[in-house]
């Protein structure tokens, strides 16, 4: 199946990512052919196909995403192998695993912040959660270009599988009495476990984790959307796993 890229940005991290092989035609809006020079000498300097369209043509090529005169059209999204993540994660390693994310922005942002922070992957499910979409693209900034994202039947094996390993699977709930910046460094590693947007963890995914832990906060607001916990658990995993490799006590 045809996958489509909107935007200049995400059309540029395409370029440059894992699948930039994939990409078979760039197409731009011929109004915008000065404002999107980097972006077209960027396809040509991969040898990929620049086309001038109208505006319209690239409306109805985007399905209604925005695209700022800008699609490219590439080979179906490289899902990841969970196995070659492992396999070729750093040491420690850090995971995002998503219980059921399934609004296509969350989805989108959560990668983008698992990509700035360096995780080695993402584990979703396969039913119910959001695929990788033009809006899941555009939402990431092109982030999914350069993830490794594994899509799983059933995240509570997997979760009990990589605990196995030796990974430490931590989920975050607002109710845990752990906080997550006082958690110690991991010593394999650590998977980072988010709930689907208002159901938050389903119970057997919760009691495939080896600890829960919450996010603190100080103000009158309980919760926080997922996107934004991912962010905030992703940053503090990436500080204890600095920390872990190179004997930082900040």
């Amino acid at each position: 199946m045809k996958r489509i890229v909107t935007g200049p940005r995400a059309v540029a991290e395409a370029l440059r990512g894992r699948a930039a092989s994939s990409v078979a035609v760039v197409y731009v809006d011929a109004r915008e052919r000065a404002a999107l020079r980097d972006v077209t000498a960027l396809a040509r300097a991969r040898e990929v196909r620049v086309e001038e369209r109208a505006a319209e043509a690239l409306d109805r090529l985007a399905g209604g995403v925005r695209h700022q005169g800008v699609v490219a059209v590439a080979g179906e999204y490289p899902y990841s192998d969970l196995d070659t993540i492992l396999a070729q994660a750093a040491r420690p390693a850090l995971l995002v695993a998503l219980d059921q994310v399934t609004d296509p922005h969350n989805f989108g942002a959560i990668v983008r912040s698992a990509v700035a922070f360096g995780a080695d992957g993402l584990v979703t499910t396969k039913d119910r959660s959001a695929p990788v979409t033009p809006v899941v693209v555009r939402a990431s900034a092109g982030a999914t270009e350069h993830a490794r994202i594994a899509r799983v039947t059933n995240l509570a094996r997997t979760l009990r599988e990589l605990s196995s390993a030796g990974l430490e699977v931590v989920g975050l709930a607002g109710e845990a009495d752990a906080s997550l910046a006082e958690l110690p460094p991991a010593e394999r590693g650590r998977v980072i476990v988010i709930g689907s947007e208002g159901r938050g963890l389903r119970r057997l995914v919760r009691e495939s984790c080896d600890r829960l832990a919450r996010i603190e906060m100080g103000g009158p607001i309980d919760s926080l959307n997922a996107s934004v916990a991912a962010g905030i658990a992703l940053y503090e995993a990436s500080r204890a796993r600095h920390r872990r490799v190179h004997g930082d006590a900040r």
